[in-house]
């Protein structure tokens, strides 16, 4: 296995759990008239978190785009 590929695939692991933590206690709670979510400011580790996804997304395409462009190259 190719090493972009395998950092390819920690990355996903963690942008996967990332989006997850992010996701924990939403639920269907503002479907029903709950909280509503949308337009609150993120605080603390919740910011934190938010920012390391959008790093980790950036970086997981950065890595595939150089994986395609390697194979392409042969």
């Amino acid at each position: 296995m190719d090493p972009l590929q395998i950092g390819q695939i920690i990355i996903a692991i963690a942008v996967g759990t990332s989006i997850l933590l992010q996701a924990r206690g939403t639920g269907l709670s503002s479907t029903f008239g709950g909280e509503s979510t949308a337009y609150r400011s993120r605080r603390g580790l919740e910011r934190t978190l938010f920012r390391l996804t959008i790093i980790l997304i950036v970086v997981f395409v950065v890595i595939s785009l150089v994986g395609a462009r390697a194979a392409s190259t042969g």
